[in-house]
């Protein structure tokens, strides 16, 4: 009896331990620096290692100084907290943190890569070996560079870029470059406009509206993924033309997204160029699910099995909505 006793002990005594050890593996967003984001990371060099080769994944090593100085708590304030950059990170690779100003195992992982000490962010993405497989990542602290390294890095293990992943570049890109320019289109039916519009490769957002008696769409897109020859011929196809704004333009902000505000996706976070692209995709009687995350997706199966009052999000701001959302 107290051989059992004593067993069954130990068995909850190593379990508490196992629990402790595993929770102190990883980060919490919740109560982490801000200089890490809102990214939950790996601690230890050797676990993330053992779990990329289990999972066939890459290591994304953030060296950062912790606590640290305006640039460091900036990236992981403006970088590793958008919430779709956190997917792609946790969703696509082990996130592994290193810490720059401490001793132990971090400086140790800080002398094998050679990095300095007390410094600003800087990410290296590196295989099952410990190898890079992309330039390191150093002395630009935009989202667009971390993101574009960690796209390369998927290419050149010749790996699928989600489309949420996709769109999600496409954005940061749009939001760091002077191509995007605005058209006007008149139509029959402004829903009808937003669904075809929507779908065109380039077009970052689609607004309804009036000019005069016509009903219009407002789209604006990145001139470099299509010019405006391309998008007028591209309208033309289902009979929309160009037209010039008054200045009496005014929205239909009702009618905005009219496919998508009659569906589930409503009750989600969603960026401007998620809800351009779903609601095209709704309008065409066609799955949207592709552009969602993995915690999206997540979100969207839920809602659909609950009878539970929902709240509206995608007419929000984006992270606050998201931040409502991840923590009910």
């Amino acid at each position: 009896m107290i051989d059992t006793f004593l067993k069954h002990a130990l068995y909850i005594m190593l379990s508490v331990f196992c629990m402790h050890v595993s929770s102190q593996e990883k980060t919490s967003p919740k109560n982490q620096s801000i200089e890490l984001g809102k990214v939950s990371w790996y601690r230890d060099y050797d676990t993330a290692i053992t779990l990329a080769k289990k999972q066939k994944k890459e290591v994304l090593i953030l060296f950062q100084e912790v606590p640290g100085c305006s640039t460091c708590r900036n990236y992981g304030h403006n970088v590793l907290s958008h919430p779709l950059m956190v997917e792609a990170i946790e969703d696509l690779f082990i996130p592994l943190a290193i810490y720059n100003n401490k001793g132990g195992k971090d400086a140790q992982i800080l002398k094998r890569y050679n990095e300095p000490s007390w410094n600003n962010p800087v990410v290296r993405i590196v295989n099952t070996k410990g190898e890079n497989i992309v330039k390191r990542v150093a002395r630009n602290y935009s989202a667009i560079a971390l993101y574009n390294a960690m796209e390369n890095a998927l290419k050149s293990q010749k790996k699928h870029i989600p489309e949420y992943m996709k769109l999600l570049g496409s954005e940061l890109a749009s939001s760091q470059n002077s191509n995007i320019k605005e058209k006007y289109y008149k139509m029959y039916c402004f829903w009808t406009g937003e669904k075809h519009l929507g779908n065109a490769k380039g077009v970052l957002t689609t607004e309804p509206g009036f000019i005069g008696h016509n009903e219009v769409v407002k789209v604006k897109y990145d001139e470099q993924l299509i010019n405006k020859n391309e998008l007028n011929a591209y309208a033309k196809q289902v009979d929309f033309y160009p037209i010039l704004n008054d200045g009496s333009y005014h929205i239909a902000s009702k009618d905005r997204q009219y496919y998508l505000q009659h569906t589930d996706y409503k009750y989600l976070p969603l960026t401007e160029l998620q809800k351009t692209k779903i609601n095209s995709a709704l309008g065409s009687k066609k799955s949207p699910k592709k552009y969602l995350s993995p915690k999206q997706i997540i979100w969207l199966n839920q809602i659909n099995n609950t009878n539970t009052k929902k709240e509206v999000l995608y007419n929000k701001d984006f992270a606050s909505a998201w931040d409502r959302k991840n923590n009910k």
